[in-house]
């Protein structure tokens, strides 16, 4: 099949899937509390893609090169039904990769369900193993021993590799990434740090909040020495690197300092059907309502094929010519 290109050469590898817009921590980056303004912000459940519907949508992009899809929120293991999803989706013809992220929380009832039902990696939000700076940067939700049980669940059900998302900020969690580097060291799991971004309205992003890659690379390399590791493929996020001493490795994803737009090949699609080619995209195209009309998947296939070969998305690469405080869809309304 000849890959799917947008207009500077990109190609329609990825999709994420936000499967509903709530979570059960509040944090402080992706769902701040005091954003929400009370009750009644989340999608009603009507409104959300059904099983068959995902289902649909993924079948639809993976006949048009998509080989990965990672499921996504809000926090995915809060919708019913989620097991039953991932059995449906996880036979797609063409599909390599199906992956998770969650903060968790909930693992310990799913894992081995998730593991039977077909789902391939997970990825684990955890901020710091200060449950001080846990809970803080969490909105008083949850705890870190929450989160190393689900951690323990996975492993147990047999994920043995999963990455762990690390959102560093300055003055509230940078003093303690050298604790969670050293937690995970030899555990055969990679903490990818992320650069603090400016995704959505309300997290109240600031540069000066921002922990360059560089530093962090310097403080763990000065205490673990490491050596780059070569991309497996061009479309990753992160830039990889390993201990020299064998303990396993670390991940960088530097939107802000190092921009990767130029190998972005992720389409994403919000929980009530919105099709976005960008993480800080404004607006985007959507599709429940054409699919719940009748709409073909020769005619969604035609549909995604025109948006994906006009996308021009380059945004990080543009951040500093562009006006401030542009409007963004929230993060937990997109997915990460």
């Amino acid at each position: 099949m000849m890959p799917l290109n947008d207009t500077l050469g990109r190609p329609l590898k990825d999709l994420r899937i936000s499967v509903l817009d709530r979570c059960n921590l509040r944090c402080t980056y992706c769902m701040p509390e005091a954003s929400l303004h009370g009750q009644g912000v989340f999608l009603p459940s009507h409104h959300l893609l059904s099983d068959g519907e995902i289902e649909f949508v993924v079948r639809v992009f993976a006949g048009l090169g998509v080989h990965k899809v990672r499921l996504t929120g809000g926090e995915p293991l809060l919708r019913p039904g989620f097991i039953e999803l991932v059995n449906r989706l996880a036979p797609v013809e063409g599909l390599t990769d199906l992956a998770l992220t969650t903060n968790a929380v909930l693992l310990p009832r799913y894992a081995v369900a998730l593991k039977q039902a077909g789902l391939g990696r997970i990825t684990v939000s955890l901020d710091s193993l200060d449950d001080a700076v846990f809970r803080e940067m969490a909105g008083e939700r949850g705890s870190v021993q929450e989160v190393l049980d689900g951690i323990a669940a996975a492993e147990n059900a047999g994920f043995k590799q999963l990455k762990i998302n690390t959102v560093v900020q300055r003055n509230s969690n940078d003093h303690a990434v050298l604790d969670l580097v050293a937690h995970f060291r030899n555990t055969g799991h990679t903490v990818r740090l992320i650069e603090f971004m400016d995704v959505g309205n309300v997290n109240h992003w600031d540069r000066e909040l921002v922990v360059p890659s560089a530093e962090l690379l310097k403080s763990i390399h000065d205490q673990w020495p490491l050596r780059p590791v070569a991309r497996q493929a061009a479309s990753e996020t992160a830039r990889r690197y390993e201990f020299v001493d064998g303990a396993g490795e670390i991940g960088f994803i530097s939107s802000i300092t190092e921009p990767f737009c130029g190998d972005c090949s992720r389409a994403r699609i919000t929980a009530d059907g919105v099709f976005y080619s960008c993480l800080f995209a404004a607006r985007g195209t959507e599709l429940r309502d054409k699919i719940r009309a009748g709409l073909s998947a020769d005619d969604l296939a035609a549909e995604l094929t025109g948006l994906w070969s006009r996308r021009a998305d380059r945004y990080s690469e543009l951040r500093n010519r562009l006006p401030q405080h542009q409007r963004h869809v929230e993060m937990y309304r997109m997915g990460g």
